[in-house]
């Protein structure tokens, strides 16, 4: 009897535990039916020659729609794609030997994409499960001529592949991208990255005042998004820290914390001080050279997860529509050991 009410409360206990540690945000989605479509702009832009320019670029004009006007101007900076000397300049663009070796590069690196497509679409299946009945945006994969990454457009969302070669791709170096920013140009980051931008997209900065800790909680609202979004992605995906980089700021947590509370700076709207600890840098200057950059992103995700913790009862939906920021603190018992 006595063996029956041991192994009974072991079980309980182990229960209690698994269920303590269990990822709320770990949920099935495999009942909502969903399907991404990803328009291949990368490949399709390829088929026009000056033999057929005048036929092809209409049909892309069709079937890409607002997006392709968008890829034009604002992402190769050729114009309008109606305009009479665009042909020309696509052209250019598609001929040039650097493009050309890019789009090799880019067909072998990404010559299977469905994996990512599922990604996307897995997150997606998240996405509608916290917000039902919105709608999906299309999206499409292009080369930019190592310009823009993501690029969003209401209903759209476009990937710049030749920006995930990889850290050792050699157009990068002859670039002269630094090493910090490479190191976040890896296949595997794609998906984090457009995900990222189209939440960024979905969630502008609202707040009524614009200071460090602010901007901090903002970040960490669209990173505990993500969270939400791939919820067995890991950590260094979603931030684009390295694992020696996410540990140092575990290990460094209360006294990076300590920093800004005693000098003064959670409440400072120095535009400096905004830039120093929210953009992406080869480290944050304050903190020393073995701390990576945007110190002050991870400290803002900390303290939505605290405030998560502290109030169960808030939902994702209920945290993204939330802009007052300073409340989000005081209500997170944010308080690093």
């Amino acid at each position: 009897m006595n063996l029956k009410c041991n192994l009974a409360y072991l079980l309980i206990t182990l229960l209690t535990i698994t269920a303590c540690h269990r990822n709320p945000l770990k949920i099935d989605v495999s009942d909502i039916n969903l399907k991404v479509e990803i328009g291949r702009l990368d490949q399709d832009l390829f088929t026009v020659t000056p033999n057929n320019a005048n036929r092809s670029i209409p049909l892309l004009q069709e079937k890409y729609g607002p997006f392709f006007s968008l890829y034009n101007k604002e992402v190769l900076a050729i114009g309008d794609s109606h305009d009479s000397l665009y042909s020309g300049y696509l052209l250019t663009f598609i001929t040039d030997s650097t493009i050309t070796a890019t789009r090799a590069k880019t067909d072998s690196v990404f010559k299977d994409f469905q994996p990512y497509a599922r990604q996307i679409e897995l997150a997606f299946k998240h996405y509608v499960h916290y917000f039902p009945g919105m709608q999906m945006p299309r999206v499409y994969t292009y080369l930019s001529g190592f310009n823009q990454s993501i690029v969003t457009f209401p209903n759209a969302l476009g990937i710049s592949l030749d920006n995930y070669l990889g850290y050792n791709c050699r157009f990068y170096s002859r670039l002269g991208i630094p090493t910090y920013k490479r190191h976040n140009m890896e296949p595997h980051k794609l998906v984090y990255d457009a995900l990222y931008g189209f939440v960024s997209q979905q969630f502008e900065y609202k707040g009524k005042t614009e200071n460090l800790i602010s901007g901090m909680i903002h970040q960490g609202k669209l990173l505990y998004f993500l969270d939400a979004l791939i919820p067995d992605g890991p950590d260094t995906l979603k931030i684009g820290y390295s694992h020696t980089q996410l540990v140092w700021c575990k290990e460094h947590e209360k006294e990076m914390w300590s920093y800004l509370v005693e000098r003064k700076m959670l409440f400072s709207g120095d535009r400096m001080e905004l830039v120093r600890f929210i953009n992406p840098a080869p480290f944050t200057t304050p903190f020393g050279q073995k701390s990576p950059g945007r110190t002050g992103v991870w400290l803002g995700w900390q303290i939505v997860k605290s405030y998560i913790k502290n109030n169960p009862k808030t939902t994702l939906q209920g945290l993204m529509n939330e802009n007052d920021y300073h409340k989000i603190l005081n209500e997170s018992g944010y308080s690093p050991d």
